[in-house]
C-alpha cells in the first residue's frame, strides 16, 4: 500500500462543540499522522470555491452556508491508504447511518452538521490540499 495524504476538515458544527481534541484522538489512534493543521473561517465565496463540484445539487447552498458558521480547522493526513482509511473513521454522511465508533456516529448531529469533511480520492485530496495549503505549512 501507498503512503498517502488526505485533507480533513472539523467543520464549524464540531469546532463550536470543543472536539477538535476528540476528533484529532481517533485520527491519531488510526496511525494517521497530521501533518498540517490550522484554523481558520472561510467566507461565502470561499466556501462555494472549495465545493464548486456539488454546485448544481440541492444542497450546495446550504452546505456553503453552513461552512462559514464559525471556524474550521483544516489538516492533512498522512499514512498507509489515507483517504480510505480517513473515509473509514469518518463513516458515512448521515450520521444516523453511520458505523458505532466513527467520528459522525458519535459526533455528528445531522446530516447537515455531521461534523467532518474527507477528500474521497487522490485527484480530489490533491486539488483540496493545495486548496488550503502551501508547501511551508506541511510537516513530515
Amino acid at each position: 500500500m501507498a503512503v498517502q495524504q488526505t485533507l480533513s476538515i472539523i467543520k464549524p458544527d464540531a469546532v463550536r462543540r470543543n472536539l477538535i481534541g476528540k476528533i484529532n484522538s481517533k485520527i491519531e489512534e488510526s496511525g494517521l499522522k497530521i501533518i498540517a493543521q490550522k484554523m481558520i473561517r472561510l467566507t461565502k465565496e470561499q466556501s462555494q470555491a472549495f465545493y464548486i463540484v456539488h454546485a448544481e445539487r440541492s444542497f450546495y447552498e446550504d452546505l456553503c452556508n453552513n461552512m462559514t458558521l464559525g471556524p474550521i480547522v483544516v489538516q492533512i493526513l498522512e499514512g498507509e491508504n489515507a483517504i480510505q482509511l480517513y473515509r473509514d473513521i469518518m463513516g458515512v454522511t448521515n450520521p444516523s447511518n453511520a458505523a458505532p465508533g466513527t467520528i459522525r456516529y458519535e459526533y455528528g448531529e445531522s446530516i447537515d452538521f455531521n461534523s467532518v469533511h474527507g477528500s474521497d480520492s487522490l485527484e480530489t485530496s490533491c486539488t483540496e490540499i493545495t486548496f488550503f495549503f502551501s508547501q511551508i505549512e506541511i510537516f513530515r
